[in-house]
């Protein structure tokens, strides 16, 4: 408890202080404004809600300053007097612009915007999609080749972390032990501002996930099918997070303390400084976190001639963590000239665990009578750090488009671990484990971006990257006797560098002919990758991989009467190549010796084609996005349990490249305002799967295991939002995940409850939110698997009922929209966005 208090208050003065600094400066740049107000409409006078409008002085941009209308279309704002270009943009309606000259305070007056035509659009615009930088009316919107979504409106992850945010993503799910997939596959590439980063770990993005916290999280883009702009790894898509940055002109920022159960406390920042040509911004803070977690098994062995059973193993097993972590993001940007910018940007992220399992082992005969027991204590440690500077150079040619982008990003990742581990028969002490793990990553990654327009209409784009990947693995356990007496384990120690130098290039380029939008492109990537083992036993192996792969992808898009009701159509290539610690080939944790991980260092990459088919309708009250999709799978990864030896109840798991999967399925996004005060967001995805394919090993199985098998599955997910005042929000969640059988598995149906709710206080400047996850303590999964010899029946419940209380206060929110300089720049500066291009 000391420990927490001392680091919360370490980050309180550390984050009020600089609050204080940056807060005088703001003060010297401040000018005398006068206030004004206006209103947003339609031809027919009808209010236009949630409108950007943005005044941009001519004389002076360092008075520009941008704002929305509420929901009756109007909107209030303090401006310096002067001359100004006012710029309108809204869902559905043109983008108008006009002048006017502003000297004293009082009503504009009334602006009016037209209703969109899909013969006058800018074609460029319909295929890269508009982004307007502020508070958007619906939390998840489509554009040609990715899905974003808001998480400003979810009430139910505010205080929690990036793991929370996701679990309310459209197409995402974040299933009980923690991973999260796409579409029912867990092959996710993860993003941070475009690129692979070291606040999520350069090798295991998803253990890093609880430690950015939600409030940071400007939006995520969920690309399921991506372009040949992006990498080509990650089967199931792409998701990238985009951390917020600066916005608005001086001094803006927030600062979110919350406290929860199981316990939990965090205090985090987001602080951002804009004058002239330059922007700061300053994100951080740090927290404690609990967790429990239940996993228990009912195995029964078998002869796999007769069937018979021979004995059964239970084991059940209790985890309880203790996570403390701290994370900070800042960096600058800077206009050097008209056309050129500079932006500069450094990450840290570390983290202290203890890690307490316990697992009792019931051992029974064929009768089920019980004819043994034993207990296992593991104590697990951890530690880590993981530290990323990048710097970007943009460069306009010219204010139609032709632009070049270089950005170079150096990341190191270290993560320590211990795992004691006693196991004790009737109170006895009869064997422990001790083991130490230091793994070290390394990565450079080097990319440019080009984009030059053809004519008025069509845009072509090329870039190469580089990435070059160092992990470091060393491994040292130790065993010891009933004397304590403790022995290196040589065949469970040693070193494994895994190097991977990848080089990659791509070009595509857009156009639009009437209503029919396309993009076509291709990328090419040589892998080369090396992997040298050698253990304490004085056993070692070395392996290299080469290969190149072509990744085209194909994006067509058809307007039904406007770029708000659409037809998509698309297809890409992909690749899966194996994570390092895959590629591992002796165990990494001793601490159950009945269920073992071992890696295989002859796994080979798995392919897929993907293909989309899909209807987006935007308009300001609703979205419908259904999608058809269908992916073939070759050199599928899956992981085979087998047992060490014939007759053994120790079991080996590890991947294996088999056969094909197909899998097809309707994915359908939508939300709406069903009346002022009730809004719902929902996604249902139903798929199927059929899979080919066996693995037979001769030494320790008497037949060959067949992955054959084909099913069908379904999730769903309903969030209704009800506004009860002006200042007062609900929400309730609903999740619900269909049981599912493969040839080797089979799990059975679960659902989920959870609650949010949001007080606005203090003019605005404050906000209080509540949150309970998993409501009825049902968020678990029941599974049985089946093997060459045993049949496992396990239940696992990753966290139990949480609850959580935030609280955040805003200072100087009345700037909150960013300046769309120009026509590219609508899409802020981030990475984030296709213009950006997080991709390469």
């Amino acid at each position: 408890m000391t420990n927490k208090i001392e680091i919360t208050s370490i980050i309180r003065k550390r984050t009020l202080g600089l609050t204080f600094v940056l807060g005088a400066a703001s003060l010297a740049f401040a000018q005398e404004k006068i206030n004004i107000s206006g209103k947003i409409t339609d031809k027919q006078n009808q209010a236009v809600p949630y409108a950007s409008v943005t005044f941009s002085n001519k004389a002076n941009k360092l008075f520009s300053d941008a704002t929305l209308s509420d929901e009756k279309g109007e909107y209030k704002l303090a401006l310096a007097p002067g001359n100004y270009d006012i710029t309108i943009e809204a869902i559905d309606f043109k983008k108008s612009t006009l002048n006017k000259q502003i000297r004293t305070p009082g009503n504009l007056g009334n602006f009016t915007v037209e209703a969109e035509s899909s013969s006058t659009l800018a074609p460029t615009k319909d295929i890269e999609g508009v982004t307007i930088v502020a508070q958007a009316t619906k939390p998840y919107r489509v554009e040609l080749d990715k899905k974003v979504y808001d998480p400003s409106t979810d009430l139910i992850s505010k205080g929690g972390n990036l793991q929370d945010v996701l679990s309310n993503v459209p197409s995402v799910s974040v299933e009980t032990d923690g991973t999260v997939s796409m579409r029912g596959n867990s092959n996710v590439k993860f993003l941070i501002n475009g690129k692979p980063s070291a606040l999520l770990g350069l090798d295991s993005g998803e253990s890093a996930l609880q430690s950015i916290p939600a409030d940071q999280i400007e939006r995520i883009e969920v690309i399921t099918n991506p372009s040949s702009k992006f990498e080509a790894s990650g089967t199931a898509g792409i998701l990238n997070i985009i951390l917020k940055k600066a916005k608005g002109m001086g001094f803006n920022g927030s600062v979110t303390g919350s406290v929860g159960y199981l316990p939990s406390t965090n205090l985090n920042t987001n602080l951002s400084w804009k004058k002239g040509n330059w922007s700061w911004f300053l994100n951080g803070g740090g927290g404690y976190r609990e967790s429990q977690g239940e996993n228990n098994s009912d195995t029964r062995f078998f002869d796999p001639t007769t069937l018979a059973t021979t004995q059964y193993l239970e084991q059940n097993s209790l985890n309880k963590s203790q996570n403390k972590n701290y994370n900070a993001n800042a960096g600058f940007n800077v206009d050097l000239t008209e056309k050129t910018s500079l932006n500069v940007s450094g990450m840290v992220r570390g983290s202290n665990s203890t890690n307490n399992n316990t697992v009792d082992n019931y051992g029974f005969d064929a009768a089920r009578i019980q004819n043994s027991y034993s207990q296992t204590l593991a104590l697990g440690t951890g530690k880590g750090i993981s530290a990323q500077g990048d710097v970007g150079l943009d460069h306009k040619f010219d204010d139609k488009g032709h632009n070049i982008a270089l950005s170079l990003s150096l990341q190191r990742n270290q993560n320590e671990s211990t795992e004691n581990s006693r196991e004790f028969d009737a109170g006895n002490f009869i064997y422990g484990t001790l083991g130490n793990n230091n793994t070290v990553n390394k990565s450079v990654i080097g990319k440019i971006d080009y984009e030059l327009p053809v004519g008025e209409i069509s845009k072509l784009e090329a870039g190469y990257r580089i990435d070059n990947n160092t992990n470091d693995y060393d491994f040292l356990n130790r065993g010891t006797d009933i004397n304590l007496n403790y022995n290196v384990l040589n065949d469970y120690s040693g070193n494994t560098v895994y190097k991977e130098m990848i080089n990659a290039g791509y070009t595509q380029f857009k156009s639009k002919v009437k209503n029919f939008g396309y993009q076509v492109g291709l990328r090419a990537e040589h892998s080369n990758i090396n992997i040298d083992y050698l253990n304490l036993q004085g056993n070692s192996s070395s392996k290299t991989k080469d290969y190149i792969g072509f990744f085209p992808s194909v994006f067509l898009s058809y307007d039904l009467g406007s770029t708000s009701n659409q037809l998509l159509m698309n297809y890409s290539r992909r690749i899966n190549r194996p994570r390092s610690w895959f590629m591992i080939p002796y165990p990494t944790s001793l601490a159950n010796r009945q269920n073992l991980f071992r890696g295989n260092e002859d796994l080979n990459p798995q392919y897929i084609d993907s293909f989309e088919l899909g209807y987006a309708i935007q308009k300001r009250k609703f979205t419908i996005n259904p999608t058809l999709y269908f992916r073939h799978e070759k050199d599928d990864i899956r992981m085979v349990v087998l047992s060490e030896t014939p007759g053994s109840n120790v079991l080996i798991t590890k991947p294996f490249n088999i056969g094909t999967q197909d899998q097809y399925g309707l994915d359908m996004n939508f939300n709406a305002d069903l009346l002022s005060w009730w809004k719902i967001m929902g996604s249902i995805d139903l798929f199927g799967y059929n899979s080919k394919g066996t693995f037979f090993d001769a030494e320790k199985m008497s037949k060959p295991l067949s992955f054959d098998g084909s099913g069908f599955s379904s999730r769903f997910r309903l969030t209704n939002s009800f506004r009860i005042d002006k200042t007062f929000s609900m929400q309730l969640q609903g999740f619900y995940r269909g049981g599912e059988k493969t040839a080797s598995s089979e799990s059975k149906p679960m659902y989920v409850l959870n609650f949010g709710a949001n007080k606005t206080i203090w003019n605005g400047n404050g906000t209080i939110a509540f949150n309970i996850q998993d409501i009825f303590g049902t968020r678990a999964r029941n599974v049985v698997g089946f093997g060459n010899n045993f049949e496992k029946e396990q239940y696992m419940q990753w966290m139990p009922r949480t609850f959580n209380l935030s609280f955040t206060y805003r200072f100087k929110q009345g700037e909150k929209v960013d300046q769309p300089k120009k026509k590219k720049d609508i899409n802020a500066n981030d990475q984030g966005g296709d213009d950006q291009g997080p991709p390469m």
